[in-house]
């Protein structure tokens, strides 16, 4: 049984790149054969700065600017004086540590200054490295770059360092740290070995299909594998919008009638004036938007015009451009005055907004609605339940403050729905979805080919894979990741 199988599997895993493993991308890293170095922590003074270099010169730098001038333990902090290595001038007394390739960060020989954050100090160690020969200033991502070259990274988790560089909130920070702990690319790796498997069982067929003693349903069991990958596929795909909620900020929109106070929600949610409060209704006449954390959750939040006839022409658009972005929210804040529940706009605004909207979320639809009654102050103390007729809601007022608590718990929870699942499948990233759909594309060509043509269509995908899991990558792909890292990383 399976004659000649174990060969076909190893020519299988041998395919245009191998996605169980990490490799590198084979491409040189920009400058390569440069000793490079740069300021990786923040510019400005600080109370500790650290310089890095990484090529095959470090070594040499690191004794060029040290006394004495044997290289320290690797990786163990050692104290050293640096002085110019042109004119013998002291510069500082800090902490060098020296990272001998192929273990460190980039997989070259690698040094760390950890001196003092004067701008004095990192200036004249800066000049002095610049005085070195063989070194250069990197570039920026350039020590990232050199990492993922050398297959220390995969392009999952440099996606994952960046968005960790770049995360501002919570919510941010976790995902991004899931994706550098390599998630996403076991993730991709289960992807792999099906892969793997469905290309062993085709060339199986194609080379022994004349052989009575081939095991009966492997095109069948090839087949299924493929459509079940499809389907794991496109679901990540449609939940790619997840991923860029979390980065670019859920879209939450404040809405209500006239006057029930949405500007002051949208103050008090962003801590600063972002509104104009006025007990005149129609005060907000454009959209205003202001990009906040709220609950950890990163958002971009909108106050809009209340909702009701416009009184001039002015207004009206306001109107129309408030219902518009409504339409395009992820979550809806909407809000009404408690103390003018029974009033015809309010009334309007339940049955024509909030109804509609809470009737359309069981039915699978992405977009959430919280219901705030604010200016709960002026509710005469120990008043029944307003009405056991309104929908799910949170008291609030935004002038005392009372009821905010709740509201930022409710929040995080509709916008952990939003933007995360934290036990869920980790996201795609911006490279990941580029090569997933073409990975989809090339199993459409499965469906729709002879089997010879099958197996070309599975190595296909699997080296699309193998640049998303192994470390490849296109040159574009790899310069849109790279452009937004910063010099020293």
């Amino acid at each position: 049984m399976w004659r000649g199988l174990r060969t076909l599997v190893a020519r299988a895993a041998r395919g245009p790149g191998r996605p169980c493993a990490r490799q590198g991308s084979g491409a040189p890293a920009p400058g390569s054969g440069a000793t490079i170095f740069a300021l990786s922590s923040g510019q400005g003074r600080c109370g500790i700065a650290v310089i890095r270099t990484s090529g095959p010169a470090s070594g040499h730098a690191l004794r060029s600017l040290t006394a004495p001038r044997e290289l320290p333990r690797a990786r163990s902090a050692s104290l050293r004086l640096l002085t110019d290595p042109r004119s013998g001038e002291p510069l500082d007394r800090a902490l060098v540590l020296w990272f001998p390739g192929p273990h460190s960060f980039t997989g070259e020989d690698c040094a760390e200054f950890h001196v003092h954050g004067g701008p004095a100090v990192v200036s004249g160690v800066l000049q002095a490295l610049g005085r070195v020969p063989g070194l250069r200033p990197a570039e920026a991502g350039e020590f990232t770059r050199r990492a993922f070259a050398h297959g220390k990274l995969s392009l999952t988790e440099v996606e994952g360092l960046a968005d960790l560089i770049h995360a501002e909130t919570e919510a941010q920070r976790r995902q991004a740290l899931r994706q550098l702990d390599g998630e996403l690319g076991q993730l991709c790796g289960g992807w792999a070995e099906t892969l793997t498997q469905a290309l062993a069982h085709v060339e199986a067929y194609i080379d022994f299909g004349e052989d009575d003693n081939l095991e009966e349903g492997i095109l069948e069991q090839a087949d299924s594998q493929v459509r079940e990958l499809e389907v794991a596929l496109d679901t990540h795909l449609r939940d790619a919008r997840r991923g860029q909620r979390l980065r670019s900020g859920a879209h939450v929109v404040v809405t209500g009638p006239p006057n029930a106070g949405k500007s002051s929600l949208v103050n008090l949610l962003s801590r600063k004036p972002v509104s104009i409060v006025s007990p005149e209704p129609g005060t907000t006449r454009d959209v205003l938007e202001t990009p906040v954390d709220l609950a950890g959750f990163p958002a971009l939040l909108s106050d809009t015009a209340g909702l009701r006839e416009g009184q001039g022409p002015v207004e009206q658009e306001g109107v129309r451009r408030a219902r518009e972005r409504l339409e395009q929210a992820d979550l809806i804040l909407a809000v009404l005055d408690a103390s003018d529940l029974a009033s015809p706009s309010s009334c309007n605004f339940l049955d024509t907004v909030v109804t509609p909207a809470i009737a359309r979320s069981p039915n699978g639809n992405s977009q959430r609605l919280l219901l705030v009654l604010n200016k709960s102050d002026l509710l005469p103390p120990g008043a029944p339940d307003l009405s056991p007729e309104l929908p799910p809601h949170l008291l609030l007022s935004c002038l005392t403050r009372e009821g905010l608590d709740g509201l930022l718990e409710a929040l995080r929870k509709e916008l952990a729905i939003v933007c995360e699942t934290i036990h869920g499948p980790p996201l795609l990233t911006r490279a990941s979805t580029n090569i997933t759909s073409r990975l989809l594309d090339a199993l459409g060509h499965y469906k729709a080919s002879y089997r010879c043509s099958q197996a070309e269509a599975l190595r296909v995908a699997r080296g699309h894979l193998a640049r998303l899991h192994g470390g490849g990558g296109t040159e574009e792909i790899l310069d849109i990741i790279f452009r937004d890292f910063c010099v020293g990383k």
